[in-house]
């Protein structure tokens, strides 16, 4: 059994530090909460390289006397608490005495202070090896702390830190918490020299989001304040129509502090519940207040967990508060009345020439003009024994009958335990299926029939009569794998379209960092997008088949999928960006379509022998006349 050994204090030091700093951002954190809690009214973060080899934090706060300043830098010292009591009713950010500590234990720190009692300031040095200097220096009155060569004593650390752009982004996303938690705090983040977060100060919560997150996100915010047995919800959460597909841009602070709070989510996406369409998530920035004694924020090394004494008045706070908000605020969609334009249809005619326009129009994609296709207004059934149905210029026309003879398994077998079920795997449309223990048996010119559009079912399916059994086709699920399918042959590339207007979308910046780490995935799947900075994104072109409309949305979603699937994976990536593309560019359930374009889909499908959508669903499935007619009795 080996010896049991007390490690040395440097050694210890670095453990303690692997806790708490993490990354360039774990330090911005830290050193940013120390400068609030030092009641700083102006906080500047200013990096290099992303943090990694300099980073350097500066505040109007109260500074620290001479005397205290080695002392800071000890572990487990801290102005903020100084008894037992005091863990159950903590009221500032930081409280645990580590972070400076553990910053020194594995970078090269240089503090410069002073407090408004003193003539000269305090210039401090110190590293993973100890205190390097401690003299007088020249400076006003708060705090500036340098940190240089972050991990310089710790390879192993260093080699797990991502590129610049990636570790600078996650010090944004920390510093644009601070600027949402605090609005009373002027916030400025400088990154390589060029400032790129700047917040008033002015104590107004609206203001802090416009500057973190722009005019769209804003204008697309409902207030909310309200105030509930004891905990109080104030803040904005977003329009019904302005939901987001994921829920990275959901904020909450209790009592001043980032944190991650699952009751809070479910309390506000059940308060919008009814009002967003399936697969919405509200997006937020709420803060609320409750009581000290009532929450413990010390069960987690970053402080961004929390506990409730009792979770119900946090549900009940933001639940109600966030569905009167709703009620209250969220007005429809404004229309615009144009007198000037001309009728165009019957109903535009009746209501006296009016054209509708919608305040904000989709973005537009740049496409060949072509004469319209007429559609007729009926599509005749054809007749036992006339040649198949043309089909359209390049496709291969109707073969006279998909089924022959009798159908076998695995067709439906409409019995009492299992009616409607589909085939377990579906076969080729067009192939000949023979059923085992029974003979083929021939089928008279009466009861043929080569195929019959019956038409579609819910909107959504279409129903065809073929040779003695009906065929039932997912006309979503159809089209979505005939457009994945082109896209993986031909690329996204080639059905690129450049968009009128270039379309930006806010995204989180874990999500920014991840779009911009992907530009060459999202370019093969023919999405041209550049930075455009602060956590935007310009999309100057986009997918043909996605028809300019749901660009936003998609990129979003790309973007969410992106930084939850941290993997250099390229095929992976482009693969699961074809499968969203088709998903939002194929027809929709309940999507009005012609006979023709019902009959033009059921070509493809029997072309390109499609079985199952990108999801793995099937496309299809048979129901024979057989089964059909023993369910009503006609045959035993």
């Amino acid at each position: 059994m080996g010896k049991i050994n007390v490690l040395d204090k440097s050694i210890a030091d670095l453990i303690a530090a692997g806790e708490v700093v993490e990354r360039p951002a774990s330090v911005a954190k830290e050193l940013a909460e120390n400068s609030i809690d030092a009641g700083a009214s102006v906080v500047t973060v200013e990096i290099s390289n992303g943090g990694s080899t300099f980073l350097r934090v500066t505040d109007n706060g109260c500074g620290i006397a001479r005397e205290d300043v080695p002392v800071a830098f000890l572990s487990h010292a801290t102005s903020k608490i100084s008894g037992r009591e005091d863990l159950s009713a903590i009221a500032t950010l930081g409280f645990r005495g580590e972070a400076l500590a553990s910053v020194a234990a594995v970078a090269h720190v240089e503090m410069l202070t002073r407090t408004a009692e003193e003539l000269a300031g305090t210039r401090y040095g110190i590293d993973g090896d100890g205190e390097q200097l401690c003299e007088d220096a020249g400076c006003a009155v708060g705090t500036t702390i340098v940190v240089r060569d972050l991990f310089y004593n710790t390879p192993a650390r260093m080699k797990f830190l991502k590129k610049d752009v990636t570790e600078g982004n996650a010090v944004a996303a920390v510093v644009d918490k601070e600027a949402l938690a605090h609005p009373e705090v002027s916030i400025h983040l400088v990154r390589d020299g060029k400032e790129t977060l700047h917040t008033p100060g002015d104590g107004k919560l609206k203001s802090a989001i416009y500057a973190v997150f722009g005019k769209e996100f804003t204008s697309g915010l409902i207030p909310v304040d309200y105030e509930l047995n004891g905990v109080k919800v104030s803040g904005f959460v977003s329009k019904p129509a302005s939901a987001r597909p994921n829920r990275s841009m959901q904020n909450f602070f209790l009592n001043g502090r980032y944190v991650k709070c699952r009751t809070a989510m479910v309390a506000l996406e059940e308060a919008f519940k009814g009002t967003l369409m399936v697969g919405k998530v509200p997006a937020c920035v709420l803060h609320l207040t409750v009581p000290l004694q009532t929450v413990d924020v010390n069960v987690h090394p970053a402080k961004i967990e929390v506990r409730f004494l009792n979770e119900k008045p946090v549900f009940d706070a933001v639940y109600h508060g966030v569905k009167a908000a709703v009620g209250k605020n969220d007005t429809p969609r404004e229309l615009k009345l144009s007198d000037s334009a001309a009728p165009v249809s019957r109903h535009l005619e009746a209501s006296g020439g009016r054209q509708l326009h919608f305040a904000a129009p989709a973005p537009q994609i740049i496409r060949p003009s072509a004469p319209p296709t007429p559609v007729p207004a009926r599509m005749p059934a054809p007749a036992v024994g006339t040649e198949p149905l043309p089909a359209p210029a390049g496709e291969a026309p109707f073969r006279s009958s998909w089924y022959r003879g009798t159908p076998a398994a695995p067709d439906i077998e409409c019995d009492d335990e299992e009616e409607g079920k589909p085939a377990a795997v579906p076969p080729a449309l067009g192939e000949e299926l023979v059923q085992e223990a029974v003979p083929p048996q021939p089928v008279s010119e009466k009861d043929e029939v080569p195929e019959r559009l019956i038409g579609e079912a819910f909107g959504t399916y279409i129903i065809l009569e073929r040779g003695g059994s009906l065929v039932f086709i997912d006309k979503h699920a159809a089209h979505e794998r005939l457009i994945y399918e082109r896209l993986k042959a031909r690329g996204g590339e080639a059905d690129r379209q450049m968009l009128l207007e270039p379309v930006s979308v806010t995204l989180a910046k874990n999500e920014y960092s991840a779009v911009l780490n992907s530009l060459d995935a999202c370019a093969r799947a023919g999405f041209e997008i550049e930075d455009f900075g602060s956590g935007t994104v310009l999309v100057r072109s986009a997918p043909m088949v996605l028809g300019g409309s749901g660009v936003a949305e998609a990129v979003m979603e790309i973007a969410g999928y992106l930084a939850a699937n941290k993997t250099d994976l390229t095929t992976e990536k482009v693969d699961w960006l074809y499968h969203n593309i088709a998903c939002r560019a194929a027809v929709k359930a309940g999507d009005p379509a012609s006979p023709r374009e019902l009959l033009d889909l059921v070509h493809r499908v029997e072309k390109e022998d499609v079985r199952y959508c990108p999801h793995g669903r099937p496309v299809f499935f048979l129901l024979p006349r057989k089964a059909l007619e023993k369910k009503f009795g006609r045959i035993p």
